[in-house]
């Protein structure tokens, strides 16, 4: 229902905020309250989440629009509520929590309370490679660094190739024409070899 509200913070508490908006004040639910003591008694926009069920109706609010998609998509895990999303996101550090989930650290996820191994496997079951496009910008360096390692691990690889030909006896020249052909495809060195002998060897 709510999307953000905007209003200045009147109050911080260990487990929430209170903005006031229009004479109102939002009890507001947060990861770190605390994280708003530089907003105190200013205006600000807290990007809002309204939670229903029979017994309780609550707001959690979040500084930026990506925390709060975050948030959204790990309350759809099974075994996690919105409590244990904000013990998630408290850390401060999201960026290590989308990493653990892309690269399966279940070690690292069952760190935060009520985060055992089922649930931690639920989340990269859940979120794994889909993540990327909800905080793009929260997150701007992770996936960029991911694909940075992979085309070095890729070049790592064609160079261990290229070497292994060249001690086969093959000369410059002709390593150098097949080189091309090599890099547009993504493989093993064991594999590079192979094809490139293919590509020697055919002429």
């Amino acid at each position: 229902m709510y999307e953000y509200i905007k209003g200045s913070v009147e109050f911080i508490g260990p487990e929430y905020v209170v903005v006031e908006n229009g004479g109102i004040g939002y009890k507001v639910l947060t990861p770190n309250p605390f994280a708003f003591s530089k907003f105190e008694k200013q205006a600000i926009t807290i990007y809002v989440y309204q939670h229903v069920r029979e017994d309780a109706l609550a707001l959690y609010g979040f500084i930026s629009l990506e925390e709060k998609r975050m948030f959204e998509k790990l309350i759809c895990v099974s075994g996690i509520g919105p409590k244990g999303a904000l013990a998630v996101l408290a850390s401060g550090e999201p960026q290590q929590v989308i990493q653990a989930i892309e690269q399966e650290d279940e070690s690292f996820l069952v760190k935060f309370p009520g985060v055992g191994k089922k649930t931690a496997r639920q989340m990269i079951l859940d979120l794994k490679g889909k993540l990327a496009d909800v905080v793009p910008e929260y997150f701007p360096n992770l996936f960029q660094v991911e694909e940075d390692e992979r085309k070095a691990s890729i070049s790592a690889e064609l160079d261990e190739a290229m070497l292994a030909l060249e001690a086969l006896g093959y000369s410059e020249r002709e390593i150098k024409k097949i080189s091309t052909k090599l890099k547009a495809e993504e493989m093993t060195t064991d594999q590079y070899i192979r094809k490139g002998l293919q590509l020697l060897l055919n002429g």
